[in-house]
């Protein structure tokens, strides 16, 4: 499979390269359903504006974006891939071995999706999603949120020294564009805004505790050395609207259903896991072909 979208785009690049003198302005693509004309015969087959539609969702979306522009390489490559696949059959390959299990994998990852996107339609109402987002506004209450600067150095000694420089009449930002070790020097210590559960504990506690315009005189030490902060605003952390987080709310739906859904398969099944004792040898290499997708892990953010 990894070989195959290897070679498909190569034939795609090889297309765009070739029709590039002719892609100078867009191609009017029928938006009529009922409009589906022949673009190309390949030695008898008919190929429809809706096979090269179909062929170009495996595109980027930003190419996707420029179908119409791109729609007469697109049909070269799909008679490419169609020369490819009738000289396939006539070497006899839809009988290979290899061909049948590529195909009994397809059709079980084509059944999977569909089952689970018909389960996840289902569930998608406007109520649930609703009870969804009301569900986010309790486990993320709205709270106070802060701005401000701070001045990171290596020693408790160096940021009394800063602290006196501040009472001397220095200027925070310019101290910390010349002093702070720490990343957002370059932006005279600027944090942005955030929130208590944003920064480890001690800046937290320390931070919270400033009014607008003021700063610590006492260092504040945590992991990454020792701060000097200062407060320039405060407000509350307004609550996202529903538009805003529709996405994110319709990912969070889509997982539960798709949990729910195994987990209620697994405690009707019987499932016997032969192991241990069923561990590939070491050294043994795993076989080619496209791996499941799966999510990447969630990460948090560093705190500085």
């Amino acid at each position: 499979m990894l070989r195959f979208r290897l070679l498909t785009a190569t034939l795609t690049a090889a297309a765009l390269l070739a029709a590039a003198p002719l892609v100078t302005a867009p191609v009017a693509v029928a938006q009529d359903s009922g409009a589906d004309p022949v673009v190309a015969v390949v030695n008898g087959t008919e190929l429809r504006q809706s096979d090269v539609l179909r062929s170009a969702q495996d595109l980027p979306p930003q190419m996707q974006a420029q179908i119409g522009v791109l729609f007469p390489a697109l049909v070269e490559r799909l008679v490419d891939l169609t020369l490819l696949t009738q000289a396939a059959r006539d070497a006899g390959l839809a009988e290979d071995e290899r061909v049948r299990q590529l195909v009994a994998d397809a059709e079980s990852d084509a059944i999977r999706r569909v089952f689970l996107e018909d389960k996840i339609d289902a569930a998608l109402s406007e109520e649930q999603l609703q009870a969804a987002y009301q569900d986010y506004l309790t486990e993320n209450p709205a709270g106070e949120e802060v701005k401000a600067r701070h001045i990171l150095l290596e020693s408790e000694d160096e940021a009394m020294d800063v602290i006196a420089e501040l009472e001397g009449g220095a200027t925070f930002e310019e101290l910390a564009s010349e002093r702070s070790t720490g990343p957002s020097a370059a932006q005279g210590g600027d944090l942005g805004w955030f929130s208590k559960d944003q920064m480890v504990a001690p800046f937290s506690q320390a931070a919270f505790q400033l009014r607008p315009g003021d700063y610590t005189k006492v260092p504040v030490e945590t992991q990454f050395g020792w701060h000097v902060i200062k407060v320039e605003d405060r407000r509350e952390k307004p609550a996202p609207s529903f538009e805003e987080i529709e996405a994110e709310l319709r990912e969070k739906v889509a997982r539960e259903v798709i949990d729910e859904q195994v987990q209620a398969l697994r405690e009707d099944a019987a499932i016997d896991i032969k192991a241990p004792g069923n561990q590939p040898a070491p050294g043994a290499s795993v076989p080619q072909g496209e791996a499941p997708a799966m999510e990447a892990p969630a990460t948090e953010a560093p705190k500085e």
